[in-house]
């Protein structure tokens, strides 16, 4: 017999206090696999509100904005279920409410004479569900709900001891089948084989919660660009509202792109990157960073950008504009970070390996893969410490790949002076690391003028290796700085008014990069 709940991922809505007889479920939604073209008729507000309500967070200023935030800058932003950790005492709480209900609902369906009370309660919610997963149009299946779940009606079978609990499953699971996405028709099929009425009930639930999570996503698909739009204008007049009440509120925000117009002007650095720097492929006219042509807004902006993914955590003058993205940025900075090494670690690799084992897509992909996942440990121990695992670790994986091709294995001499300078990356001031890290910011510079995909059309030495996570990287930096802009451009145009002289201010608004 087929377990619903262990072939399953997805949210149990049976999430009810013990002895309760109402599980929790979230707000309505709409959607039917017949009509996934017809634009849902809620205003985009409304979506944020449920999509906050399934996560669990509170309607505040903070969760709307960074919800609002999240969608504007993201084409193929989704919700998902939030998982507890199993071993979590939060899931433990959660698990223990959920069976200590489900068992009371068994044990009133097998006493006699059946209590029905609990069973009616989830016969109602169900009802509510359906309802809410209808189109405005569809009038004649929620005429259909309506009788066939008639609670009125359901209440005077209990009373008398002949409500059909498995005749009413077989209902809804029939109205299930119509109403969720192809996706589910799978789950809602492997439910048609549990006959006992309390796990099909539970599955039930389950699977209603998931079409819910599917019509939440589908909801956001459909008013992606009347979100992207509401999302600019609420989180704009929301920063307003408190500037209003705190005109100091963007002494901070001035100070950064102070730091930048700043950096801008200053004397080219010298190091073996300063050529490549101030002639890469990122030279689109006044965008280069040390280019001669006057500063505009746009290149501060970028060079500010920029400045964040380095920002010193000790430094609590964080721009205002962009507190609500600061999480993100610190993911960006971290993944940067990880990038980094990682680049630092094959570039070193490479000249040990030999052209041959090397030039092995095979080898290059598994040690991209083993260096990834020792990397990951650089989250729970310092960078020095975990930098030895992956140094002895790579080093072993060259030596015995080379023996394996035939190839003369590294000599035990090679072998530590490999792991030696693997370690070394582990300093910031390696010279490898250095030259990596600046060249991976070039790269981030030139994403913000030219775009990700002419970006990577010529990559600097030393990144092809990691195209496809520079691409990741460049596309969620993009994102994030284009959104910001379009919500507090205009702030931004009035600081840059009062920071370049006049002869250098070629453009009168920020918009985008």
């Amino acid at each position: 017999m087929t377990d619903v709940e262990e072939n399953m991922p997805g949210k149990d809505p049976g999430d009810a206090e013990s002895r309760s007889c109402k599980p929790e479920s979230s707000g309505p939604t709409r959607e039917d696999k017949g009509s996934l073209k017809d634009p849902p008729s809620q205003h985009e507000f409304q979506v944020y509100t449920y999509v906050l309500s399934v996560t669990g967070l509170r309607d505040t200023v903070n969760d709307v904005s960074k919800l609002s935030s999240e969608i504007g800058m993201s084409h193929d932003f989704h919700m998902e279920e939030k998982v507890l950790p199993p071993g979590s005492l939060e899931g433990k709480i959660k698990e223990t409410m959920h069976n200590a209900f489900w068992d009371h609902l068994k044990e009133q369906l097998s006493a006699t004479p059946p209590d029905f009370s609990c069973a009616l309660e989830l016969l109602k919610e169900i009802k509510e569900i359906l309802l809410s997963l209808l189109l405005p149009r569809q009038n004649r299946l929620r005429s259909e709900i309506e009788e066939a779940l008639d609670m009125g009606l359901l209440k005077q079978e209990a009373e008398h001891g002949a409500l059909n609990v498995p005749h009413l499953s077989k209902y809804i699971l029939n109205m299930m089948t119509l109403l969720c996405a192809p996706v589910r028709d799978e789950a809602v099929q492997k439910l048609e084989n549990i006959t006992d009425p309390v796990r099909l009930l539970r599955g039930i639930f389950q699977v209603l919660g998931l079409m819910k999570m599917d019509m939440v996503n589908y909801t956001i698909q459909s008013l992606q660009p009347q979100l992207q739009e509401h999302s600019v204008q609420y989180e704009r007049a929301k920063f307003q509202d408190l500037l209003n009440k705190q005109p100091s509120l963007l002494d901070h925000t001035t100070r950064w792109l102070s730091r930048a117009a700043a950096d801008l002007s200053a004397p080219l650095p010298s190091g073996p990157d300063a050529t490549d720097a101030a002639s890469s492929a990122c030279s689109s006219p006044g965008e280069a960073a040390n280019s001669p042509e006057p500063l505009s807004p746009t290149m501060v902006l970028s060079q500010g950008f920029l400045n964040l993914l380095l920002w010193d955590p000790e430094d609590d003058e964080f721009p205002e504009t962009l507190l609500t993205d600061r999480a993100q940025l610190q993911e960006l900075e971290a993944q940067l970070r990880q990038l980094t090494v990682l680049a630092s670690v094959l570039l070193v690799s490479s000249s040990f390996s030999g052209s041959v084992l090397f030039g092995s897509p095979q080898f290059v992909d598994k040690l991209k893969r083993l260096t990834k996942a020792l990397l990951e440990e650089f989250k729970c121990r310092p960078e020095e410490e975990a930098m030895l695992t992956v140094s002895e670790q790579v080093a072993g994986e060259i030596h015995q790949s080379l023996k394996n091709m035939g190839l003369a294995a590294l000599s035990s001499d090679n072998t530590a002076s490999l792991i030696g300078q693997l370690q070394n990356v582990s300093r910031k001031e390696n010279c490898v690391r250095s030259v990596i890290g600046q060249r991976i910011h070039l790269f981030l510079k030139c994403c913000l003028v030219l775009g990700v995909q002419r970006s990577l059309l010529d990559l600097p030495g030393g990144l092809t290796l990691i195209e496809a996570e520079l691409a990741e990287l460049g596309q969620k930096f993009v994102s994030l700085t284009h959104h910001n802009q379009q919500v507090f451009g205009p702030y931004y145009t009035e600081i840059l008014k009062g920071l370049l002289p006049p002869a250098q201010v070629l453009e009168t608004e920020v918009v985008s990069l």
